[in-house]
Protein backbone atom coordinates (compact mmCIF):
# COMPACT_ATOMS: atom_id res chain seq x y z
CA UNK A 1 0.00 0.00 0.00
CA UNK A 2 1.39 3.64 -0.46
CA UNK A 3 -0.17 6.87 0.77
CA UNK A 4 0.88 9.98 -0.76
CA UNK A 5 1.34 12.66 2.34
CA UNK A 6 0.65 16.18 1.70
CA UNK A 7 3.46 17.89 -0.08
CA UNK A 8 4.20 14.96 -1.99
CA UNK A 9 5.97 12.44 0.39
CA UNK A 10 5.25 8.46 0.10
CA UNK A 11 5.29 5.83 2.60
CA UNK A 12 4.59 2.45 2.68
CA UNK A 13 6.24 0.25 -0.21
CA UNK A 14 8.09 2.93 -1.77
CA UNK A 15 9.87 4.28 0.56
CA UNK A 16 13.24 4.00 -0.48
CA UNK A 17 16.99 5.25 1.61
CA UNK A 18 16.74 8.36 -0.07
CA UNK A 19 13.54 9.29 1.95
CA UNK A 20 14.71 12.16 3.79
CA UNK A 21 12.15 10.96 6.61
CA UNK A 22 14.56 8.44 7.64
CA UNK A 23 16.12 10.50 9.98
CA UNK A 24 12.99 11.49 11.83
CA UNK A 25 13.05 8.28 13.63
CA UNK A 26 16.23 9.10 15.98
CA UNK A 27 14.30 12.60 16.43
CA UNK A 28 11.19 11.31 17.45
CA UNK A 29 12.99 8.37 19.67
CA UNK A 30 15.48 11.53 21.18
CA UNK A 31 12.41 13.63 21.96
CA UNK A 32 10.35 10.98 23.78
CA UNK A 33 13.39 9.60 25.65
CA UNK A 34 14.55 13.06 26.89
CA UNK A 35 10.78 14.28 27.99
CA UNK A 36 10.04 11.12 29.46
CA UNK A 37 12.95 11.53 31.80
CA UNK A 38 11.58 14.80 32.48
CA UNK A 39 8.40 13.48 33.32
CA UNK A 40 9.59 10.85 35.52
CA UNK A 41 11.71 13.19 37.63
CA UNK A 42 8.67 15.63 38.47
CA UNK A 43 6.04 12.57 39.16
CA UNK A 44 8.47 11.69 41.89
CA UNK A 45 9.42 14.80 42.84
CA UNK A 46 6.22 16.97 43.14
CA UNK A 47 4.85 14.59 45.23
CA UNK A 48 8.17 14.22 47.58
CA UNK A 49 7.96 18.32 47.57
CA UNK A 50 3.92 18.26 48.86
CA UNK A 51 5.06 15.27 51.49
CA UNK A 52 7.46 18.38 53.13
CA UNK A 53 4.70 21.03 52.95
CA UNK A 54 1.73 18.69 54.38
CA UNK A 55 1.25 15.67 56.76
CA UNK A 56 -2.02 14.88 55.17
CA UNK A 57 -2.46 12.14 52.95
CA UNK A 58 -5.44 13.23 50.92
CA UNK A 59 -3.10 16.26 50.47
CA UNK A 60 0.29 14.47 49.10
CA UNK A 61 -2.41 12.19 47.02
CA UNK A 62 -3.66 14.96 45.15
CA UNK A 63 -0.77 16.65 43.69
CA UNK A 64 0.05 13.28 42.44
CA UNK A 65 -3.64 13.53 40.77
CA UNK A 66 -3.35 16.76 39.26
CA UNK A 67 -0.56 14.48 36.99
CA UNK A 68 -2.99 11.90 35.79
CA UNK A 69 -6.60 13.06 35.99
CA UNK A 70 -6.46 15.30 33.02
CA UNK A 71 -6.68 12.01 30.76
CA UNK A 72 -10.14 11.45 32.17
CA UNK A 73 -11.11 15.16 32.04
CA UNK A 74 -9.51 16.56 28.58
CA UNK A 75 -8.15 13.78 26.79
CA UNK A 76 -11.30 13.36 24.28
CA UNK A 77 -11.59 17.27 23.70
CA UNK A 78 -7.30 17.12 23.03
CA UNK A 79 -7.84 14.36 20.23
CA UNK A 80 -9.93 16.88 18.68
CA UNK A 81 -7.15 19.47 18.96
CA UNK A 82 -4.73 16.84 17.51
CA UNK A 83 -6.90 16.09 14.50
CA UNK A 84 -7.28 19.87 13.16
CA UNK A 85 -4.17 21.42 13.77
CA UNK A 86 -0.12 20.96 13.32
CA UNK A 87 1.01 18.25 15.45
CA UNK A 88 4.59 19.41 15.72
CA UNK A 89 3.35 23.01 16.83
CA UNK A 90 0.84 20.84 19.36
CA UNK A 91 3.90 19.18 20.57
CA UNK A 92 5.98 22.46 20.72
CA UNK A 93 3.05 24.13 23.05
CA UNK A 94 3.27 21.23 25.22
CA UNK A 95 6.60 21.64 26.10
CA UNK A 96 6.37 25.32 26.33
CA UNK A 97 4.08 24.92 28.63
CA UNK A 98 5.66 22.00 30.52
CA UNK A 99 8.73 24.63 30.76
CA UNK A 100 6.64 27.82 31.75
CA UNK A 101 5.49 25.39 34.63
CA UNK A 102 8.57 23.79 35.97
CA UNK A 103 10.47 27.38 35.33
CA UNK A 104 7.35 28.66 37.81
CA UNK A 105 8.10 26.09 40.37
CA UNK A 106 12.11 26.33 40.18
CA UNK A 107 11.44 30.29 41.09
CA UNK A 108 9.24 29.47 43.90
CA UNK A 109 11.28 26.91 44.97
CA UNK A 110 14.82 28.74 45.29
CA UNK A 111 12.87 32.10 46.44
CA UNK A 112 10.95 30.04 49.55
CA UNK A 113 7.63 30.59 48.36
CA UNK A 114 6.37 27.09 47.01
CA UNK A 115 3.26 26.17 48.35
CA UNK A 116 0.70 23.20 47.96
CA UNK A 117 -1.13 25.60 45.86
CA UNK A 118 1.30 26.10 43.36
CA UNK A 119 2.05 22.49 43.24
CA UNK A 120 -1.28 21.96 42.68
CA UNK A 121 -1.65 24.34 39.58
CA UNK A 122 1.80 23.39 38.54
CA UNK A 123 1.02 20.03 38.51
CA UNK A 124 -2.55 20.37 36.78
CA UNK A 125 -0.82 22.18 33.96
CA UNK A 126 1.83 19.03 33.61
CA UNK A 127 -0.73 17.00 33.87
CA UNK A 128 -2.86 18.96 30.67
CA UNK A 129 0.40 18.79 28.38
CA UNK A 130 1.09 15.47 29.25
CA UNK A 131 -2.28 14.66 27.39
CA UNK A 132 -1.26 17.25 24.65
CA UNK A 133 1.93 15.95 24.09
CA UNK A 134 1.40 12.07 24.02
CA UNK A 135 -1.50 12.03 22.00
CA UNK A 136 0.12 14.94 18.95
CA UNK A 137 2.99 12.36 18.94
CA UNK A 138 1.13 8.77 18.44
CA UNK A 139 -0.93 10.89 15.78
CA UNK A 140 2.39 12.54 14.13
CA UNK A 141 4.35 9.02 13.40
CA UNK A 142 2.82 7.86 10.47
CA UNK A 143 3.81 11.00 8.80
CA UNK A 144 7.08 11.01 10.03
CA UNK A 145 8.17 7.30 9.94
CA UNK A 146 8.21 5.24 6.43
CA UNK A 147 5.54 2.23 6.94
CA UNK A 148 8.63 -0.07 6.69
CA UNK A 149 10.25 1.23 9.60
CA UNK A 150 7.38 2.23 11.66
CA UNK A 151 7.55 -0.60 13.82
CA UNK A 152 11.35 -0.32 15.19
CA UNK A 153 10.49 3.60 15.47
CA UNK A 154 7.54 2.06 17.44
CA UNK A 155 9.81 -0.12 19.58
CA UNK A 156 12.27 2.69 20.36
CA UNK A 157 9.54 5.39 21.61
CA UNK A 158 8.05 3.04 23.80
CA UNK A 159 11.34 1.64 25.36
CA UNK A 160 12.39 5.52 25.96
CA UNK A 161 8.88 5.72 27.67
CA UNK A 162 9.10 2.74 29.67
CA UNK A 163 13.23 3.75 31.07
CA UNK A 164 12.38 7.49 31.32
CA UNK A 165 9.15 6.86 33.21
CA UNK A 166 9.58 3.53 35.40
CA UNK A 167 13.22 3.19 35.53
CA UNK A 168 15.61 6.64 34.90
CA UNK A 169 13.35 9.18 36.19
CA UNK A 170 12.81 8.29 39.21
CA UNK A 171 16.43 7.26 39.87
CA UNK A 172 17.83 10.85 38.64
CA UNK A 173 15.13 12.51 40.39
CA UNK A 174 15.90 11.04 43.77
CA UNK A 175 19.56 11.66 42.94
CA UNK A 176 18.69 15.40 41.75
CA UNK A 177 16.19 15.71 44.90
CA UNK A 178 19.17 15.05 46.79
CA UNK A 179 21.29 17.48 45.17
CA UNK A 180 18.46 20.42 46.01
CA UNK A 181 14.93 21.26 44.66
CA UNK A 182 15.81 24.31 42.75
CA UNK A 183 18.65 22.05 40.89
CA UNK A 184 16.03 18.91 40.49
CA UNK A 185 13.01 21.07 38.79
CA UNK A 186 15.25 23.61 37.06
CA UNK A 187 17.30 20.53 35.34
CA UNK A 188 13.59 19.46 34.24
CA UNK A 189 13.14 22.93 32.89
CA UNK A 190 16.47 22.48 30.72
CA UNK A 191 15.78 18.82 29.39
CA UNK A 192 12.07 20.36 28.08
CA UNK A 193 13.78 23.15 26.43
CA UNK A 194 16.44 20.91 24.71
CA UNK A 195 13.23 18.83 23.45
CA UNK A 196 11.71 21.21 22.00
CA UNK A 197 14.31 22.29 19.90
CA UNK A 198 14.92 18.76 18.75
CA UNK A 199 11.72 19.00 16.84
CA UNK A 200 13.02 21.45 14.34
CA UNK A 201 14.50 18.50 12.92
CA UNK A 202 11.80 16.75 11.97
CA UNK A 203 11.21 16.59 7.86
CA UNK A 204 7.59 16.88 6.36
CA UNK A 205 4.17 18.24 7.22
CA UNK A 206 2.33 17.14 10.28
CA UNK A 207 -1.43 18.14 9.77
CA UNK A 208 -4.39 16.34 9.00
CA UNK A 209 -5.77 16.46 5.48
CA UNK A 210 -7.97 19.60 6.02
CA UNK A 211 -11.82 19.48 5.42
CA UNK A 212 -13.21 19.95 2.19
CA UNK A 213 -14.15 23.63 1.49
CA UNK A 214 -17.74 22.94 1.61
CA UNK A 215 -17.64 20.87 4.44
CA UNK A 216 -20.07 21.44 7.22
CA UNK A 217 -18.81 22.20 10.42
CA UNK A 218 -18.83 19.72 13.07
CA UNK A 219 -19.35 20.36 16.89
CA UNK A 220 -16.34 19.58 18.75
CA UNK A 221 -18.87 17.23 20.84
CA UNK A 222 -19.34 15.70 17.47
CA UNK A 223 -16.22 14.85 16.69
CA UNK A 224 -15.53 13.37 19.90
CA UNK A 225 -18.54 11.01 19.44
CA UNK A 226 -16.84 10.47 15.38
CA UNK A 227 -13.66 8.79 16.83
CA UNK A 228 -15.37 7.18 19.56
CA UNK A 229 -17.55 5.17 17.30
CA UNK A 230 -14.75 4.61 15.16
CA UNK A 231 -13.53 2.48 18.13
CA UNK A 232 -16.32 1.05 19.41
CA UNK A 233 -17.93 -0.14 15.73
CA UNK A 234 -14.67 -2.45 14.44
CA UNK A 235 -14.54 -5.25 16.70
CA UNK A 236 -10.70 -5.86 16.61
CA UNK A 237 -9.99 -2.19 17.80
CA UNK A 238 -12.87 -2.28 20.57
CA UNK A 239 -11.67 -5.68 21.83
CA UNK A 240 -8.30 -4.47 22.08
CA UNK A 241 -9.33 -1.42 23.87
CA UNK A 242 -11.36 -3.10 26.62
CA UNK A 243 -8.92 -6.34 27.23
CA UNK A 244 -6.59 -2.63 27.55
CA UNK A 245 -8.98 -1.34 30.08
CA UNK A 246 -8.31 -4.51 31.77
CA UNK A 247 -4.64 -4.77 32.23
CA UNK A 248 -4.08 -0.81 33.41
CA UNK A 249 -6.57 -1.69 36.16
CA UNK A 250 -4.22 -4.81 37.45
CA UNK A 251 -1.08 -2.12 36.24
CA UNK A 252 -2.94 0.42 38.48
CA UNK A 253 -3.75 -1.99 41.21
CA UNK A 254 0.16 -3.84 41.59
CA UNK A 255 2.04 -0.48 41.71
CA UNK A 256 -0.82 0.64 44.24
CA UNK A 257 -0.37 -1.98 46.50
CA UNK A 258 2.99 -3.46 45.80
CA UNK A 259 4.58 -0.82 48.23
CA UNK A 260 2.79 -2.04 51.30
CA UNK A 261 2.94 -5.59 49.85
CA UNK A 262 6.81 -5.29 49.54
CA UNK A 263 7.27 -4.09 53.16
CA UNK A 264 4.52 -5.99 55.37
CA UNK A 265 4.26 -8.93 53.75
CA UNK A 266 8.04 -9.33 51.59
CA UNK A 267 9.45 -7.95 54.62
CA UNK A 268 11.84 -5.80 52.12
CA UNK A 269 13.97 -2.66 52.70
CA UNK A 270 13.52 0.45 50.36
CA UNK A 271 16.90 -1.08 48.49
CA UNK A 272 15.23 -4.60 47.79
CA UNK A 273 11.97 -3.13 46.86
CA UNK A 274 13.87 -0.79 44.04
CA UNK A 275 15.06 -3.90 42.49
CA UNK A 276 11.40 -4.98 42.23
CA UNK A 277 10.51 -2.09 40.42
CA UNK A 278 13.86 -1.96 38.61
CA UNK A 279 12.85 -5.55 36.97
CA UNK A 280 9.41 -3.82 35.53
CA UNK A 281 11.50 -1.25 33.64
CA UNK A 282 14.22 -3.58 32.80
CA UNK A 283 11.33 -5.77 31.31
CA UNK A 284 10.13 -3.06 29.47
CA UNK A 285 13.54 -2.15 27.94
CA UNK A 286 14.24 -5.88 27.27
CA UNK A 287 10.66 -6.28 25.14
CA UNK A 288 11.01 -2.97 23.15
CA UNK A 289 14.43 -4.38 22.53
CA UNK A 290 13.48 -7.93 21.30
CA UNK A 291 9.73 -7.02 20.00
CA UNK A 292 10.61 -7.32 16.41
CA UNK A 293 12.25 -10.96 16.62
CA UNK A 294 10.04 -11.73 18.48
CA UNK A 295 7.35 -10.47 16.05
CA UNK A 296 9.12 -12.30 13.19
CA UNK A 297 9.63 -15.78 15.61
CA UNK A 298 5.71 -15.69 16.89
CA UNK A 299 4.09 -12.91 15.13
CA UNK A 300 2.51 -9.75 16.39
CA UNK A 301 -1.01 -11.56 17.50
CA UNK A 302 0.93 -14.08 19.91
CA UNK A 303 3.45 -11.32 21.00
CA UNK A 304 0.90 -9.34 21.96
CA UNK A 305 -1.08 -12.74 23.68
CA UNK A 306 2.26 -13.09 25.47
CA UNK A 307 0.80 -9.60 27.26
CA UNK A 308 -1.99 -11.26 28.84
CA UNK A 309 0.57 -14.22 30.23
CA UNK A 310 3.00 -11.80 31.58
CA UNK A 311 0.37 -9.38 33.57
CA UNK A 312 -1.32 -12.58 34.85
CA UNK A 313 2.02 -13.62 35.87
CA UNK A 314 2.47 -10.09 37.71
CA UNK A 315 0.13 -10.32 39.75
CA UNK A 316 -0.25 -13.63 40.27
CA UNK A 317 3.14 -14.19 41.56
CA UNK A 318 2.88 -11.77 44.91
CA UNK A 319 -0.38 -13.60 45.27
CA UNK A 320 1.28 -16.98 45.90
CA UNK A 321 4.37 -16.14 47.32
CA UNK A 322 6.44 -13.34 48.72
CA UNK A 323 9.86 -14.56 47.43
CA UNK A 324 11.16 -11.46 46.07
CA UNK A 325 12.79 -13.92 43.19
CA UNK A 326 9.59 -14.85 41.78
CA UNK A 327 8.10 -11.44 42.62
CA UNK A 328 10.51 -9.30 40.63
CA UNK A 329 10.34 -12.27 37.58
CA UNK A 330 6.74 -11.06 37.81
CA UNK A 331 7.30 -7.36 37.40
CA UNK A 332 10.07 -8.53 34.29
CA UNK A 333 7.79 -10.27 32.47
CA UNK A 334 4.50 -7.79 33.15
CA UNK A 335 6.93 -5.06 31.63
CA UNK A 336 8.23 -7.05 28.93
CA UNK A 337 4.58 -8.35 27.99
CA UNK A 338 3.42 -4.58 28.21
CA UNK A 339 5.81 -3.68 25.92
CA UNK A 340 4.95 -6.19 23.02
CA UNK A 341 1.69 -5.13 23.24
CA UNK A 342 2.26 -1.42 23.28
CA UNK A 343 4.35 -1.27 20.21
CA UNK A 344 2.04 -4.32 18.28
CA UNK A 345 -1.18 -2.20 19.19
CA UNK A 346 0.64 1.22 18.44
CA UNK A 347 2.03 0.11 14.72
CA UNK A 348 -1.42 -1.90 14.19
CA UNK A 349 -3.96 1.17 14.74
CA UNK A 350 -1.41 3.95 12.86
CA UNK A 351 -1.83 1.52 9.77
CA UNK A 352 -5.38 1.62 10.05
CA UNK A 353 -6.95 4.30 11.35
CA UNK A 354 -6.95 7.13 9.27
CA UNK A 355 -4.89 10.08 9.92
CA UNK A 356 -7.72 12.93 10.39
CA UNK A 357 -8.80 10.58 12.91
CA UNK A 358 -5.56 9.60 14.65
CA UNK A 359 -5.20 11.99 17.41
CA UNK A 360 -9.31 11.29 18.63
CA UNK A 361 -8.81 7.36 18.36
CA UNK A 362 -5.47 8.15 20.56
CA UNK A 363 -7.30 10.19 23.03
CA UNK A 364 -10.45 7.28 23.36
CA UNK A 365 -8.27 4.67 23.58
CA UNK A 366 -5.92 6.11 26.25
CA UNK A 367 -9.10 6.96 28.13
CA UNK A 368 -9.46 3.14 28.59
CA UNK A 369 -6.05 2.73 29.88
CA UNK A 370 -5.05 5.37 31.94
CA UNK A 371 -8.69 6.36 32.83
CA UNK A 372 -8.74 2.23 34.24
CA UNK A 373 -5.24 2.60 36.13
CA UNK A 374 -6.52 4.93 39.35
CA UNK A 375 -10.34 2.74 38.93
CA UNK A 376 -7.61 -0.47 39.95
CA UNK A 377 -5.79 1.22 42.34
CA UNK A 378 -9.20 1.89 44.20
CA UNK A 379 -10.37 -1.23 44.05
CA UNK A 380 -7.58 -3.10 44.84
CA UNK A 381 -7.35 -0.86 48.44
CA UNK A 382 -10.79 -2.06 49.53
CA UNK A 383 -10.36 -5.49 48.16
CA UNK A 384 -6.79 -5.39 50.55
CA UNK A 385 -9.04 -3.76 53.11
CA UNK A 386 -11.36 -6.75 53.24
CA UNK A 387 -9.61 -10.23 52.14
CA UNK A 388 -6.01 -9.15 52.48
CA UNK A 389 -3.55 -8.41 50.17
CA UNK A 390 -2.91 -12.17 48.64
CA UNK A 391 -6.77 -12.09 48.07
CA UNK A 392 -6.46 -9.04 46.06
CA UNK A 393 -3.60 -9.50 43.74
CA UNK A 394 -5.60 -13.10 43.55
CA UNK A 395 -8.92 -11.54 42.25
CA UNK A 396 -6.83 -9.38 39.25
CA UNK A 397 -4.99 -12.19 38.37
CA UNK A 398 -8.04 -13.78 37.78
CA UNK A 399 -9.79 -11.06 35.81
CA UNK A 400 -6.71 -11.06 33.61
CA UNK A 401 -7.56 -14.62 33.23
CA UNK A 402 -10.41 -13.63 31.21
CA UNK A 403 -9.27 -11.58 28.49
CA UNK A 404 -7.58 -14.41 25.87
CA UNK A 405 -11.04 -15.79 25.27
CA UNK A 406 -12.19 -12.34 23.70
CA UNK A 407 -8.86 -11.59 22.34
CA UNK A 408 -8.16 -15.15 20.50
CA UNK A 409 -11.93 -15.14 19.22
CA UNK A 410 -11.42 -11.43 17.97
CA UNK A 411 -7.92 -10.67 16.92
CA UNK A 412 -7.65 -13.48 14.84
CA UNK A 413 -5.44 -14.14 11.66
CA UNK A 414 -7.87 -13.33 9.22
CA UNK A 415 -9.32 -10.12 11.24
CA UNK A 416 -5.45 -9.13 11.34
CA UNK A 417 -4.68 -9.83 7.65
CA UNK A 418 -7.58 -7.50 6.55
CA UNK A 419 -6.11 -4.78 8.62
CA UNK A 420 -2.65 -5.29 6.54
CA UNK A 421 -4.38 -5.14 3.39
CA UNK A 422 -6.38 -1.76 4.34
Amino acid sequence: MVTVLPGGTKTGEESGPADPRRRNTPVLVGFTAVTNLADGVVKMALPVLAARLTGSPAEVTAVSLTLTLPWLLVALHIGVLVDRFDRRLLLWGANGARLAATVWLTASATGGGLTLGTLLAAGAVLGVADVLASTSASALVPAAVPEKRREGANAWMVGAETVGQEFAGPFVGGLLLAAGTGIALGATSVAYALAALALLLLVGRFRAPAPAPDAVAVPVNARIAEGMRFLWHDRVLRTLSLIVAVLAAVWGAWLALMPLYARQAMELGPREYGIVLSALGVGGLVGAMAVTRVNRLLGARWAMFADLVGTALMVALPALTTDIRAVAAGAFLGGMGGTLWTVNARTLTQRVVPDEMLGRYNAAARLFSFGAMPLGAALVGLLAEWGGMRLAFGVFALAVAVTPVPFLRNVTPSALRAFHAR
